[in-house]
């Protein structure tokens, strides 16, 4: 049986694909890997009370301290636009999954001044069952290049105020 003519030159770049490998993890040259985050906050209130105060996809508005303005399009997958109060910042999510019966809906980012690709969220609210609740944000991203502290450090602290904020409207 003949060889085929690359057959010798196989093992040579087998070699340099490891070698090119095992220098681009040691100098650290990599894609940056994905990153999640979940954070949940106790909060007064049955599942359904809870629902009806962030259920809405623009309720967003009344609970998250930064936003100051929000623009749904209507649309049976809906998209909004997030503006900053100081109106430097915009965000634009779409609606990705919504399940009113679990108290929950997924959404993605579709433009966003966070150095981040792929984002996507869930917020979903769960009885306790002392007539309390438990309202959890969880989000999986990917952190640009070096930005990696950036990304984390601004989504916790959105997630945190936002969870705060949800937490004081319920308690009145």
């Amino acid at each position: 049986m003949r060889k085929h003519a690359i057959e010798p030159i196989v093992p040579a770049i087998m070699r340099s694909a490891a070698f090119c490998t095992a220098v681009l993890l040691t100098f650290g040259v990599s894609a940056a890997s994905a990153a999640t985050l979940s954070r949940s906050m106790d909060v007064k209130g049955s599942p359904a009370a809870v629902w009806s105060v962030i259920g809405p996809f623009c309720a967003i508005k009344d609970w998250l301290p930064p936003v100051g303005a929000c623009i749904e399009d209507g649309k049976a997958r809906p998209t909004r636009t997030l503006v900053t109060k100081d109106g430097k910042a915009a965000f634009v999510e779409t609606q990705t999954a919504r399940n009113d019966a679990e108290y929950s809906y997924s959404y993605a980012f579709v433009a966003s001044p966070l150095p981040v690709t792929n984002y996507t969220s869930t917020i979903k609210v769960t009885a306790k069952g002392d007539g309390s609740s438990t309202v959890t944000w969880t989000g999986s991203y990917t952190p640009d290049q070096g930005k990696e502290t950036a990304a984390s450090e601004a989504l916790n602290g959105i997630y945190e105020a936002g969870l705060a904020e949800i937490k004081a409207r319920l308690a009145k």
